[in-house]
């Protein structure tokens, strides 16, 4: 895989679109002027966290003896569990922060940009090619950004959707991640299954 590929695959994999209900339903009952400065910030989180995980990853799930399956599980039940707020939308938000609460690293940094699938994806091409780490650095780098401008200009997309077009494609995209959710449960179940019984 070269540089660019794996830029792509990283920046599919962050999803940005679909995330952009989330980000914009979690900031909305924060002060406009505030929501720019949180995202930056969750943004510069998500960074640092990522390139943590493809320097050292691998390393400190082997201190902690978790398996990447175990990642994977993980994952899906929190995915499921965000899905379903959204989808079956409270007071507030759908991630259970009070109205003008500021989030801070959770959910908006993790899982949402530097999720499980990417944490993942990142240690995979670290133990891949560990010769290639300044190339899996410029593909974090260059999907990073592009997300970063999608998320930093939701506004945009708030103006052009209105209410009624958010709340929809909220909960359309819960559907979605429903679906993505259950599909990564099961796929840390068959592989933790798999590396069992083939142990």
């Amino acid at each position: 895989m070269d540089t660019w590929s794996a830029a792509v695959m990283l920046f599919l994999i962050m999803d940005p679109l679909g995330n952009l209900p989330v980000f914009m339903s979690v900031l909305k009952t924060i002060e406009p002027k505030r929501r720019r400065v949180i995202l930056i910030r969750e943004l510069v989180f998500a960074l640092l966290i990522l390139m943590l995980f493809l320097y050292s990853g691998q390393a400190v799930l082997d201190f902690l003896n978790v398996q990447q399956e175990t990642v994977s599980i993980a994952g899906g039940i929190i995915l499921f569990l965000i899905a379903l707020k959204m989808i079956f939308p409270q007071a507030g938000n759908p991630l259970g922060l009070a109205v003008g609460e500021e989030p801070f690293l959770v959910p908006l940094a993790i899982p949402m940009i530097a999720g499980p699938s990417t944490l993942a994806a990142l240690i995979l091409l670290a133990n891949q090619n560990p010769d290639r780490m300044a190339d899996w650095t410029i593909a974090l780098g260059a999907a990073w950004i592009i997300s970063a401008v999608i998320l930093l200009f939701s506004n945009l997309f708030h103006r052009l959707l209105g209410e009624r077009g958010l709340t929809a494609m909220e909960r359309l995209m819960g559907m979605i991640l429903v679906m993505i959710s259950i599909q990564m449960l099961l796929d840390g179940i068959s592989h933790y299954f798999t590396h069992s019984s083939g142990v």
